[in-house]
C-alpha cells in the first residue's frame, strides 16, 4: 500500500474508533469556573461522596465521585488493565446533550486504575444547572447515572401539589382555545406547579424553569408535563423547586405553559420568582448577580462591599444561612492585590485598600458586620487593619480635623467622615478593654458636629469647601444615614444623650425635608423627574435605611418604625416586578433603573422592616 494511502487509512480508522467510543450526543466543552475552575486535582477536594451506584464494565468498576463543598465531580475506573479509559460527561440541558470526554484518562501500563480531574457540576455565574456522570471504556462503553437530576430545597422536584403550604397565583392566567392555564406558587417553600382547566382529554400542562430570569431554560423545559385524563376537564403538574442551594442557584423563575389537545401551539403565563418573604425574595434575586468565582458583584468595588453588608444584615435578621458561604468567598477572593481596572479604576493594594479612603471604609464596615455574624476574628482583624489605614488621613492641619476623601488630600467630605465615625465607635465596642478607638470616635463626633457638614436644616451636605465651610452640595441619603448611624453607635458606648439627640435631629430632618422624602417615601435627588442615578447613587437609600433602623431600635420611636414600614410597603407594592426585581425609585415612577445595586438598596429597606 502506498505510504500516503496508508496514512489516510490510519487517520480514518482512528476517527472511526473515536466515534465508537465517544457518546453520541456530545457537544464541545466550555471551561467553567464556579468556586474553582474545571480540571482541579481531586486531591484538593474538600469532601468525597458517591451519590450514584457504581457501574460495572467487563469486571471493571466505574465510579462517580462528588465533593459537595466544591460543587465538583470526578470519575475513576478500577480493576482494569492498561488502555482502559474514564471520563466525565456534563449536561446543561437535563441530559439531552452533553459535553463528553471531559478529563479523559487512560490506565497507564502496569496500573489497574486511574481517575479524571475534577469538573464543575454547576455554573451559577452562567446561570446554568448542570448534570454530570462518569463514563468509561473497557472494551465496551458504559456510564453511571446522572447527578443531580432532581432539584431539592425545602421540598424536591416532583412533590405532589397536595403538599403545598399554600396556593398563591401571583400572575394572571392565560387562555388558549377556551382552556385556562394557571401558575400556582407555594410561597413558603418556593415551589410551583401549573394547572389547565375548562378543557378536555389530552390537553397538556407543564412548567418551564429558568435560572436567568426567563432568558433561557435549557434544563427546565416541559417539567412535569401532564395530560388531562379521559373524561376529565382539568389536570395539574407536580411541584418543582425554584431554588437550588446545592448548586448555588437562587431565585429561579417559573412559568406555566399549556396546549390544547388538537393544536400544536401552546401558551404560557408570565415568569415568576416566588417570594417566601419580602426580604428573602429580594436576597434570592440579588444572588443571581453574584460572581462566585471572583467573589463579588461585578463590576463595582465599593458597591460590592455595601451589598455584602446588606446580605449579612439580612442573614442576621432572619436567621437565613443559605448565603453564609458568600462571606468567606468574598473575603478570600478579594483580600489580595489587583491592578487598576480589575476591581476598581484604582489599584487595590491588599487588605481592600486603595487610594480612595471611603472605598476602603466600606469594606471595613462589611467585615465588622461579618465578624458580628460569624464571630470569626479574621474579619475583625481586617476591619482594624482598614480603619487604621483610614485613620492615617485624619488631619487636624486642615479644617481642624476630619479624614481626607482621597490619598491626594483634595477633599474633606461627609461620606468618609461618616464612615470613620461609625467604624471607630464600632471597633471600640468589639475590642475588649479598648480606649484608643473610643478616644478617636469621641474626637470624630465632636469634629463632625462642629465641622459645618450639617446645615441649619439638619441635613448633611456633601462636604466642605476650601474655606472649610459647608459647600452646599447635594444632600445624599447615605451621608445622612451614616451620620445617624455614627452618632447612635457612639451613644451605645457612652450613653451620652447629646449624641442620640443629634441622631434624632438628623433623622427628623430626613423624614420631613423634601430633599430626602417625597410623599413619605425616601427619595434621592436623582429619583426626581427625568433624572437617573449613577452606579453610586443607586445604592444610597439602602445605606440610609440600615442606620435609620439602628436609631429606631435604639429609641423605640413609633414614628421611625412607621417610616421604615412605609418604605417597605411602598417599594413592594410599586417598585417590584414578578421576578422580584426592585428598582431605584421606591415610589415606582419612571424612569426606574434596576440592577443589583438597586436590589441591594431595596433589600436594606426590606430587612429593616423585618
Amino acid at each position: 500500500m502506498p505510504r500516503g494511502l496508508l496514512a489516510i487509512v490510519t487517520v480514518v480508522a482512528a476517527l472511526v474508533a473515536a466515534l465508537l467510543t465517544a457518546p453520541t450526543h456530545a457537544v464541545a466543552a466550555t471551561a467553567v469556573c464556579a468556586l474553582s475552575c474545571d480540571t482541579r486535582d481531586p486531591s484538593l477536594a474538600q469532601q468525597e461522596s458517591f451519590p450514584v451506584a457504581d457501574k460495572a464494565i467487563n469486571g471493571r468498576t466505574l465510579r462517580l465521585h462528588v465533593s459537595g463543598a466544591d460543587d465538583m465531580a470526578w470519575a475513576s475506573i478500577d480493576g482494569g488493565v492498561s488502555g482502559d479509559s474514564v471520563w466525565i460527561d456534563r449536561s446543561w440541558d437535563g441530559g439531552a446533550t452533553w459535553e463528553g470526554l471531559l478529563g479523559k484518562a487512560s490506565i497507564p501500563s502496569t496500573w489497574t486504575g486511574t481517575r479524571t480531574l475534577m469538573y464543575n457540576i454547576t455554573d451559577p455565574s452562567g446561570h446554568r444547572r448542570g448534570l454530570v456522570r462518569a463514563c468509561g471504556d473497557a472494551s465496551a462503553v458504559a456510564c453511571t447515572g446522572w447527578v443531580y437530576p432532581t432539584v431539592c430545597d425545602t421540598l424536591c422536584d416532583g412533590t405532589d401539589a397536595a403538599q403545598a403550604a399554600g396556593d398563591d397565583q401571583p400572575v394572571s392566567s392565560t387562555t388558549l382555545y377556551g382552556r385556562t392555564i394557571r401558575l400556582h406558587v407555594d410561597q413558603k417553600n418556593s415551589m410551583a406547579w401549573g394547572s389547565i382547566d375548562t378543557g378536555g382529554s389530552g390537553d397538556e400542562i407543564w412548567l418551564d424553569r429558568s435560572w436567568d430570569g426567563g432568558s433561557s431554560w435549557p434544563d427546565g423545559s416541559s417539567l412535569g408535563r401532564t395530560s388531562t385524563p379521559s373524561g376529565a376537564t382539568t389536570t395539574r403538574t407536580a411541584m418543582y423547586a425554584t431554588r437550588d442551594p446545592r448548586g448555588l442557584l437562587y431565585g429561579g423563575a417559573v412559568r406555566a405553559c399549556g396546549r390544547e389537545a388538537s393544536h400544536q401551539e401552546g401558551s404560557c403565563t408570565a415568569w415568576v420568582r416566588p417570594a417566601p418573604s419580602r426580604a428573602r425574595a429580594a436576597a434570592d434575586a440579588l444572588m443571581s448577580s453574584y460572581d462566585p468565582y471572583n467573589g463579588w458583584w461585578p463590576s463595582s468595588w465599593w458597591n460590592s462591599a455595601a451589598t455584602l453588608t446588606s446580605l449579612i444584615d439580612f442573614a442576621k435578621t432572619t436567621g437565613t444561612h443559605d448565603y453564609d458561604w458568600v462571606i468567606a468567598r468574598t473575603f478570600d477572593q478579594n483580600k489580595g492585590t489587583f491592578a487598576a481596572g480589575v476591581r476598581s479604576s484604582d489599584a487595590i493594594e491588599g487588605d481592600f485598600i486603595s487610594r480612595a479612603i471611603d472605598d476602603a471604609g466600606w469594606w471595613a464596615v462589611a467585615w465588622l458586620d461579618a465578624y458580628d455574624y460569624t464571630g470569626n476574628s479574621r474579619y475583625l482583624n481586617e476591619a482594624v487593619t482598614i480603619t487604621n489605614y483610614v485613620n492615617q488621613y485624619w488631619d487636624t492641619g486642615t479644617c481642624g480635623g476630619g479624614v481626607w476623601w482621597d490619598r491626594e488630600r483634595t477633599y474633606k467630605n461627609a461620606v468618609t467622615n461618616g464612615l470613620y465615625l461609625w467604624l471607630t465607635a464600632s471597633l471600640h465596642q468589639r475590642i475588649s478593654g479598648d480606649t484608643l478607638w473610643l478616644q478617636r470616635a469621641t474626637t470624630a463626633a465632636a469634629w463632625y458636629r462642629s465641622s459645618g457638614l450639617i446645615n441649619s436644616s439638619g441635613l448633611v451636605n456633601d462636604g466642605l469647601n476650601s474655606a472649610c465651610a459647608n459647600n452646599g452640595q447635594t444632600v445624599y441619603s447615605y451621608n445622612q444615614g451614616l451620620a445617624i448611624g455614627g452618632f447612635v453607635e457612639l451613644w451605645k458606648s457612652t450613653g451620652d444623650s447629646a449624641l442620640l439627640t443629634t441622631a434624632r435631629t438628623l433623622a427628623d430632618a430626613a423624614m420631613t425635608s423634601s430633599q430626602l422624602t417625597s410623599n413619605g417615601v425616601l427619595t434621592e435627588s436623582c429619583d426626581v423627574g427625568s433624572a437617573t442615578c449613577d452606579d453610586n447613587g443607586k445604592q444610597f437609600k439602602g445605606i440610609f435605611m440600615r442606620h435609620f433602623a439602628d436609631l429606631a431600635a435604639a429609641t423605640g420611636a413609633a414614628t421611625y418604625k412607621a417610616y421604615i414600614q412605609k418604605q417597605s410597603d411602598t417599594l413592594w407594592a410599586n417598585d417590584r416586578t414578578s421576578l422580584n426585581a426592585l428598582g431605584e425609585r421606591w415610589a415606582g415612577t419612571s424612569p426606574n433603573q434596576a440592577d443589583w445595586r438597586t436590589q441591594a438598596s431595596a433589600l436594606g429597606a426590606l430587612t429593616a422592616a423585618g
